[in-house]
């Protein structure tokens, strides 16, 4: 027999927003880490619907 529980109780009492929150911020460290050690990062542009590496000058390349 499975014993139910709520929605919190099954992720540690935090809720959807602050997963997602914590996601956000995890994701910015992470890119911020890249920018200091010159690694390009993944990005889409929504515009041309595109994927690119954005490399710490600014440079972009379109894959």
């Amino acid at each position: 027999m499975i014993k139910e529980t709520n929605k919190l109780d099954s992720m540690c009492g935090v809720s959807d927003e602050e997963l997602t929150l914590r996601f956000h911020e995890a994701v910015r460290i992470a890119n911020e880490i890249k920018k200091v050690k010159g690694v390009p990062i993944a990005k889409f542009d929504k515009k041309t619907r595109k994927a690119y590496l954005e490399y710490p000058d600014g440079r972009r390349e379109y894959e």
